[in-house]
């Protein structure tokens, strides 16, 4: 393991709907609240210190006022009281009125101005929304699990409130996702029905779940809902509209709707979500007697004849090997420390143009910069909770012919994948064309060529990285291009061969 030289690939940013807050940067968060719960902690001290006073005074003068209200000419005729009576209005109330102006709250405002530029956005959080609907659906999992905090693998349960479930069904209802509205009101209501206080009221609650179920074609749910709706608030305007119209679309309009409710996923997407779930194809005992565990030694190379590499092979079509402790401990956290200061949404190269820009289907953070004292050239990416990277080819097909123009180094023959970090459930990588999953783990790498030795590309590499349901995925990538590599794979004249 001598020098390597890592290069940190800006991979693909880019989204609406990416988390922009990785699990590296969202730990430093939780310390930043826990700062501010003590800033407002002293805060209240403070305030209570100081009504604390203003109480004293206040019971102290009540006692007086109803001694010297008894026989008011009486009282001032001691010249004590009155003197006192003087030095009151003059100077103590004075005084009171500067501790009731004092300005305890400045510490905490001040405190809490300097972290808000640390804070998430708006569109961090709903990132942070989409990327928990993308596990929903990826793991089956039912939105009662959810909200209880009983997800596989967690240690530290969260239950969500009323306004959790209302607000993830509001960001699905902006981004006209009334499939996901529709189980997160539904949540919502269930938990006030269940009797929790919430400033939410059921009224907007079902008003916003009879319209997402109208959308996807249960006009006879809709219209029940709308109904109990009314009943809450009889004079509600749009609830009597919709009552009205839903009565009358009823009969001609559930069929049509309700196909398109139930439409089937495209057949790749479902491939992709079963093998992120462990449902994969699996291979023939044929199949399976062509792969092997071995020692490699690179031909006979004098380094790995004294220290061969473990392999194992993880699939047959398309060829795919994984290499056992390839990377140590201490260069991963190497890696990881020189990658998070400066982690940034990462880029695709686009398919038209060949120019590097955002995307909307990988949610990850990675870095791209020059270590000089490292070796080996590396795109190091993390993805935190809900962090994934839809199905996509590593190599440029004809159609992009600038692909990567930019980079000189032609197309990619063949990807290394590292993996820096065990994953506690999720984040696999797969294969949807031929229904491999390969699981990470820390240490490993594998490695697939991406195009057959003709240069063209082998279509059934296409693969994605599965959404990270519990922990924290770190990994690297190295793409091994044409230009260099002619004596090292000599061209093919079988096209895919």
């Amino acid at each position: 393991h001598s020098h390597f030289y890592f290069k940190y690939l800006r991979g693909s940013t880019g989204i609406a709907n990416c988390m922009c807050f990785l699990t590296c940067h969202m730990t430093d968060l939780l310390y930043t609240e826990k700062d501010l719960v003590t800033s407002l902690k002293n805060y209240i001290t403070a305030e209570e210190n100081k009504l604390k006073q203003v109480k004293q005074w206040a019971e102290k003068l009540d006692v007086l006022s109803a001694i010297a209200m008894q026989d008011p000419e009486g009282f001032l005729g001691n010249p004590v009281n009155a003197f006192k009576l003087m030095k009151r209005l003059n100077t103590e109330w004075g005084d009171l009125e500067s501790l009731v102006l004092k300005d305890t709250k400045e510490g905490f405002i001040s405190n809490l101005t300097l972290q808000r530029q640390h804070f998430p956005t708006d569109e961090d959080q709903t990132g942070a929304a989409k990327a928990l609907l993308r596990l929903q659906d990826t793991y089956r999992l039912d939105t009662n699990t959810i909200s209880t905090g009983d997800l596989p693998g967690v240690t530290h349960k969260s239950p969500m409130t009323v306004e959790d479930c209302f607000e993830l069904g509001k960001i699905a209802y902006s981004e006209v996702d009334y499939y996901h509205t529709e189980l997160w009101m539904e949540q919502a209501l269930k938990q006030l029905d269940e009797g929790e206080e919430s400033t939410v009221d059921k009224v907007t609650v079902l008003d916003y779940l009879s319209y997402a179920i109208y959308q996807q074609g249960d006009l006879g749910r809709a219209l029940e809902l709308t109904k109990r709706l009314l009943m809450l608030d009889p004079e509600h305007q749009r609830a009597n509209g919709n009552l009205k119209y839903f009565e009358f679309q009823l009969i001609n309009q559930r069929k049509a709707q309700a196909q398109e409710r139930f439409r089937e996923p495209v057949p790749e997407r479902k491939m992709y979500e079963m093998l992120c779930r462990g449902e994969g194809i699996k291979l023939t005992p044929r199949r399976q007697r062509r792969l092997f565990c071995r020692y490699f030694d690179n031909h006979g190379h004098p380094k790995y004849l004294l220290s061969p590499v473990k392999q194992e092979d993880e699939w047959d079509r398309p060829y795919i090997v994984r290499y056992h402790d390839i990377i140590s401990h201490g260069e991963i956290e190497k890696v990881k420390e020189l990658a998070k200061p400066r982690l940034r949404r990462a880029t695709i190269s686009n398919p038209i143009t060949g120019v590097l820009e955002t995307a909307p289907y990988r949610i990850s953070k990675s870095y791209i910069s020059n270590i000089n004292d490292l070796t080996v050239a590396l795109q190091v990416a993390n993805y935190g909770v809900g962090g994934q990277y839809e199905p996509h080819f590593d190599f440029g097909r004809k159609d992009e012919p600038d692909a990567f123009k930019e980079l000189g180094t032609g197309n990619r023959i063949a990807t290394w994948l590292f993996y820096m970090s065990d994953v506690a459930a999720g984040g696999a990588t797969v294969f949807p064309d031929v229904g491999a999953a390969v699981w990470p783990k820390k240490g490993t790498a594998v490695f697939w060529y991406n195009l057959f030795p003709s240069g063209e590309g082998d279509y059934s590499t296409r693969h994605a990285a599965c959404p990270v349901l519990v922990g924290n995925k770190w990994v690297s990538n190295k793409w091994i291009h044409e230009r260099g590599q002619e004596f090292r794979r000599p061209c093919g004249l079988n096209e895919t061969a």
